[in-house]
Order: structure tokens, then sequence, then C-alpha cells
């Protein structure tokens, strides 16, 4: 492994080690999805929902196809309605998916539902609560309309050759709607990476265990399996391995070959029972390194000679959690092809002060009020262990290195995670 930046090198500021993550990371090969070809509904939605486009999409047709109507109601000309209230004769109707096109003559209407298509001699909806009733072949409409009314025009949401989604885009349940109805019959998509998940910790006890002096309970594996499932990752494998250097390494080489991703809590700091880090040690592509982030300094990233990426994360669950926030899930949203890796950092303002770390980048859990005021969700000294305070976070302030003092009132910037 690459040697730490030690004494004689500074820590790492958070962008700094972002930016050589992200140098570590290509995309995912694309994968050409035929529309047609998918079983049916279940299978396309289960195929191609949360996928990332890899290219544009355009609309192959108009929307609307046609000039429909955008009530139920009756298509008329609408200078028969000029003298309103009229009596219309009623010669048919044309429900929702109907391909007939009557043909009204002077006086003439046809009953019409909402999206089915507007006859071409007619060039208005009158709305049904605007009329009596259809009546022995006859509707009497008793409000004048102007040409175009309760009309959706052909084209007016998306003409063909428009494009309708991007490269670099999550297919989410709207995108994938749109790009269906706008007629897609190929889709080129990144799928998620396999992503491993490896805990280790001679302290850590499965929850419900009882617990002698020294041991708790072990929550790093559902809290990594619940991060990636709320950025839109599926965690493929999640194991837990004993502190012993040659169990760590066998598993680190199997997942790494079935995997494009193996992330790990514990054992990265320097001393001599952090077992992760001396099995790491052995990896020449994987690099560890102190960050100027509190919590979370300790990281070790790398490529391992297995093949997978690896993010070593500290074993405190919110450092780990700080550290796959501001440098995994970025990573992963590079790999699946994402056009941006990261949140959008928002401003808030301090309901309550704190103090800050000199030198660092502090990543506070925070709550927010009604008018997106901020206030730490845990004790601000003694952050990286608070699991208690941290269960009820919504969100990480983010205080940089030359603050030391927060007080109330002052804006902040924040990561919010959760809408």
């Amino acid at each position: 492994m690459a040697p730490e930046n030690g004494p004689d090198t500074a820590p790492l500021t958070p962008q700094e080690h972002l930016r050589a993550v992200l140098e570590l990371v290509d995309p995912l090969p694309p994968v050409r999805l035929s529309l047609a070809e998918q079983a049916d509904l279940k299978s396309l939605h289960t195929t191609v929902h949360g996928t990332v486009l890899a290219e544009d999409v355009a609309a192959a047709h108009r929307l609307p196809l046609w000039e429909n109507s955008a009530m139920d109601g009756y298509a008329v000309r609408a200078e028969d309605t000029a003298h309103a209230p009229v009596e219309l004769q009623v010669i048919g109707v044309v429900p929702a998916g109907s391909g007939a096109d009557p043909v009204l003559g002077p006086g003439q209407t046809v009953r019409i539902m909402t999206g089915a298509p507007l006859p071409g001699s007619a060039d208005a909806v009158v709305r049904v609560e605007e009329t009596n009733g259809f009546h022995q072949h006859t509707v009497r409409i008793n409000t004048p309309v102007a040409p175009g009314k309760d009309v959706r025009r052909a084209g007016s949401d998306v003409n063909a050759g428009q494009l309708v989604a991007l490269a670099g885009e999550r297919l989410t349940a709207a995108r994938l709607s749109a790009v269906i109805a706008a007629g897609a019959t190929h889709l080129s998509v990144r799928t998620a990476p396999r992503i491993a998940v490896l805990i280790t910790g001679a302290e850590l006890r499965p929850p419900g265990s009882t617990l002698s002096r020294g041991q708790i309970p072990e929550s790093n594996s559902l809290l990594l399996a619940g991060l990636l499932e709320e950025s839109g990752f599926t965690a493929a494998t999640v194991e837990h391995c004993a502190d012993d250097p040659a169990l760590v390494q066998a598993r680190l080489q199997d997942l790494g070959a079935r995997h494009e991703v193996v992330i790990s809590t514990g054992g990265v700091g320097p001393g001599e029972y952090d077992v992760m880090r001396q099995v790491l040690e052995q990896e020449p592509a994987v690099r560890a390194v102190r960050v100027r982030v509190r919590p979370g300094a300790p990281q070790c990233v790398g490529r391992l000679r297995a093949g997978a990426l690896m993010f070593a994360l500290p074993g405190n669950p919110v450092s780990a959690a700080v550290g796959f926030e501001l440098f995994v899930r970025p990573a992963l949203r590079a790999l699946q092809g994402y056009s941006t890796t990261a949140r959008p950092v928002l401003r808030s303002t301090a309901v309550r002060g704190w103090k800050s770390p000199p030198g660092r980048m502090q990543v506070l859990p925070v709550v927010f009020d009604e008018r997106f005021g901020c206030a730490p969700a845990v004790d601000a000294a003694s952050i990286s262990h608070a699991v208690g305070g941290f269960g009820a976070s919504q969100g990480y302030a983010l205080i940089d290195p030359e603050t030391t003092d927060v007080n109330p009132g002052d804006s902040v910037d924040v990561l919010r995670l959760h809408a």
C-alpha cells in the first residue's frame, strides 16, 4: 500500500481526497436494452427502473400524438356555440383510444372523452358540466366556447426529435414514463455496480446478543446497506469477518474478484490491532490517507489486485457514514455514469451555536426546523461515536477549517440527506 501522508506531508483536504477518489473511477460499460424484448411490464420495470442513461433519449414522435380532448364533454365547431344557449345534434361518441374521425356539419357535435382524438372538423370542446346533458340525440350547450377551448394541441408537450432525457440521468418512475410515452424502443443504460460490504471488529456482536464488557452491537452492516439503498444502490453481499489478517485477506480477494466495489468498516487506524490497515498494506494500489475532516480522518482507498475499488472506512458509525457520504457515494455515482456525483450544498441558519475544531472541516449531523434552520443532532465535541443522536439527523453541516465558533444566526453550508 502506498504510504499514508505522514508528518512531513500535510493531510489532504476533503476536496483533494475526493478528486483523487474520482480519478480512480471509470464508468461501467453501458448495456443496450430493447424495450420490445422485455417479457412484460413487470420485467421492463425490474430491468430498467433505477438504471442510469448512457445516451440521450429523443422523442420518436410528438406528444400528444394528435389533438385530443382535455375534458369529458362534446367536440364542437366553436362557431356553432357563438349564440349559446343552443341545441346541437349529437351524431356519435368518440371514446379514448378510438380511431374514429366523424365529420361534423353545421349544428352537429359528438360526445368525447378525456384523451380521445378530436375530430378533424371540430376545433373546441364543451365540458359536460356546461351542458344540460344528452337527450334524444341532442344536447343543450349553455356557454359559448372559443376555438382551442379544452383541446390539447398535437406536439404541445414534446416535438419529434426533442430530447426527453439526458445521459447521466437516473431512470426514475417519471423519467421512464416520459421516454416510453415518447416512443423509445431502445435504451443505453448503466446498471448499478455490484457492491460488497465487509464489517470487521473484534468487539462487535450480532444485534440482540448478550454483551460482555468491551462488546457492542454491530450496526455498521445495517448502516451501510441502508445508505447504499437510500442512494439507489444495493449491497450484493454483506459479510462479517474476524480480526484475523489471513481471513481478512482471503475475504478481500474473494469479494474483490466478484464485485466492482468493496466497502469495509473498522481497522483503518495506525494501531497494532487495526487489521484492515495491515492487510491493505500488501495492496500496492491501495493508499492510506488522513483527511482534514472530523469525524472520519483515516481512510484507505484504491484498487485491489482482485479488481474491485476498495474503500476502507473507520469503524465508528458516524465516521463511517460521513466517509460514505463525502467520498464513497460520489464514487459510486461516477461509476454508474451519473452526470452529477455530489449532493447540492444548501444554506441554512444555525439556531444554536457550537464549537468546531480548527484546521479540519467539521461534518456535523444536524436536524432542521420548519424554516430550514439547523441545530446539532449530536454533541459537537464527540461526533464520531454519538450514534444515538445521529439516528435523528437530517443532514450534515459543513464547517470550514478556519471557523472555530458557530453562533446562533450564522449561515452555514449543509448537505440535506432527505427531501
